[in-house]
């Protein structure tokens, strides 16, 4: 069964944002935050990889927040270069803590990938990370290695983040799968990414939640 969908405002640092809140289905394993790519090239918290990302968090039992940063949609504030977003996803985090407890899984496409990567360094309560098409190759700083378990999605023609340098990137960080024919937005092999990431949150060590 599905879980279900809420939308919603919670507060951000610099006002309310905008979420969509989809219950666990199933048994509660926790609570997951996945973010959206590029606010400047379209990105939303509808985007179809974002959509796919949390149905698999949904359907692995973790309560699922999608988001939208700052200045896109209903969020309050202006687009800050991945800066301030970061803060957004803090928040999301306390957000999706309070609606579906611990342990969290974090995680984003493209931009939201890197935003969440900074965003969770150091935090406790996040226990492991999945980011698709990291992009790489548009980032003159690296963002940090993920301090958890990993899973990293890239296609095999993303021009964002070439599949060799994601390969160098997660030595010893994370797992890696390139989904073959793909290009950086997953034309046609979206449940591909939905299956990998099913598979990764399957192999996680099982957690309690928290209440």
């Amino acid at each position: 069964m599905e879980g279900q969908l809420r939308a919603f405002t919670f507060p951000g640092p610099e006002g309310p944002i905008e979420g969509l809140w989809k219950q666990a289905s199933g048994h509660l394993a926790g609570s997951a935050v996945f973010a959206h790519p590029h606010p400047l090239h379209g990105g939303t918290l509808h985007n179809k990889v974002v959509y796919r990302a949390a149905r698999a968090l949904s359907r692995a039992g973790y309560g699922t927040l999608r988001f939208n940063f700052r200045g896109v949609g209903l969020s309050a504030g202006r687009f800050d270069d991945g800066r301030g977003e970061a803060g957004d996803f803090r928040a999301a985090l306390s957000e999706a803590e309070r609606r579906g407890g611990l342990p969290q899984i974090a995680g984003g496409f493209s931009f939201g990938s890197a935003v969440a990567l900074r965003a969770i360094a150091g935090d406790t309560r996040v226990a492991a990370y999945v980011g698709v098409g990291l992009p790489l190759a548009t980032k003159s700083d690296l963002p940090p290695r993920p301090e958890v378990p990993a899973l990293f999605i890239v296609g095999e023609h993303d021009a964002f983040g070439p599949p060799g340098e994601l390969r160098r990137f997660a030595i010893g960080a994370g797992r890696v799968v390139e989904i073959a024919g793909a290009d950086h937005f997953f034309e046609g092999k979206l449940p591909l990414v939905e299956e990998a990431i099913t598979r990764f949150l399957a192999d996680l060590p099982a957690a309690v939640p928290a209440p």
